[in-house]
């Protein structure tokens, strides 16, 4: 899976990019709410797709750096939200 941008398509949300001056990872496009909010889209190719229809896994690894586990939602629709009234 890749990550793919824009985060919500139709949105005319303003993008923040995760270390996108880190050459150890790969690049994240998000979308950062004020409250620390982060929502990113990823598109599965399609072999991908044909494993998880196969198989009905996904695997989520989180590099945690031996702090607490953050909270995560992995959803396969997409997410509504109200945009907010001030850009970033």
């Amino acid at each position: 899976m890749i990550p793919v941008s824009p985060v919500i398509p139709g949105t005319d949300l303003p993008e923040t990019v995760y270390a996108k001056d880190q050459p150890e990872y790969s690049p994240l496009p998000v979308y950062r709410f004020d409250d620390g909010t982060v929502v990113s889209r990823w598109r599965c190719s399609f072999w991908e797709r044909v494993r998880i229809l196969w198989s009905g896994d996904v695997w989520l690894w989180q590099k945690t750096f031996n702090r607490p586990l953050q909270p995560v939602v992995i959803e396969a629709s997409r997410p509504t939200f109200e945009q907010p009234s001030e850009s970033r």
